[in-house]
């Protein structure tokens, strides 16, 4: 697998409460992560990702995620919540993703049965950003708690991945050190309640992250 870069990138994602953003921004994340997808228990009405997009810091990216939502969902959150990125957890095409005019992540589903090679999977969608590595099987959604088969992910990926499914504190740093992702990606592992965040699990989490860059720098 790639190096790790020196700073691995930090997104929190499933974020519901203003005060779990505020704290995300302060420990100094990378992005956070609001949920459009209709089967997620930490999906978010358009206006309420807009209020909490009010509490998101400068230079901190907000990621609205959806999952094989129509195109005037999509259009309405760019207008009222203003995301920086978008990510797409279903059966979207390179053609939908990139139609939207910002820069998208691409999830891959890694769990379950799929014979499909994972760079082939990657070639689907050219005009990607980066790609998000989760746990759930293919037609299934993120937000699961588990981990997948780290040694899945082929090596020399040209673009930056994030790594999710079932990251939390107690996994984080040999998650780093084996799997060397451009970033994280957690939502579940560092939740009380599901969209709730516990500030010690995301405190612990992000010195963490720190603890395994140092490591490798």
């Amino acid at each position: 697998m790639t190096r790790a870069p020196l700073r691995t990138r930090i997104k929190f994602c499933g974020m519901t409460r203003a005060e779990d953003i505020a704290l995300a921004c302060t420990l100094g994340v990378d992005a956070i992560g609001l949920v459009f997808a209709h089967r997620s228990p930490r999906r978010l009405e358009v206006g309420q990702a807009a209020a909490l997009r009010a509490h998101a810091m400068p230079f901190v990216d907000a990621v609205a995620l959806m999952m094989d939502s129509p195109a005037e969902l999509v259009r309405e959150v760019i207008a009222q919540v203003r995301p920086s990125v978008l990510q797409f957890h279903g059966d979207e095409e390179d053609a939908y993703c990139r139609s939207f005019g910002l820069p998208f992540l691409k999830a891959v589903a890694m769990g379950g049965d799929d014979a499909e090679p994972v760079q082939a999977r990657f070639r689907h969608h050219p005009h990607a950003s980066g790609f998000l590595l989760d746990s759930h099987a293919r037609g299934g959604s993120g937000g699961t708690g588990r981990t997948f088969d780290w040694t899945r992910i082929p090596g020399g990926v040209e673009r930056p991945f994030l790594l999710a499914g079932g990251i939390h504190p107690d996994n984080v740093f040999d998650a780093i050190r084996v799997v060397h992702p451009w970033g994280v990606d957690v939502s579940s592992g560092i939740e009380s309640a599901p969209g709730e965040k516990d500030a010690a699990k995301m405190r612990r989490f992000v010195e963490e992250v720190r603890r395994a860059d140092a490591r490798e720098a």
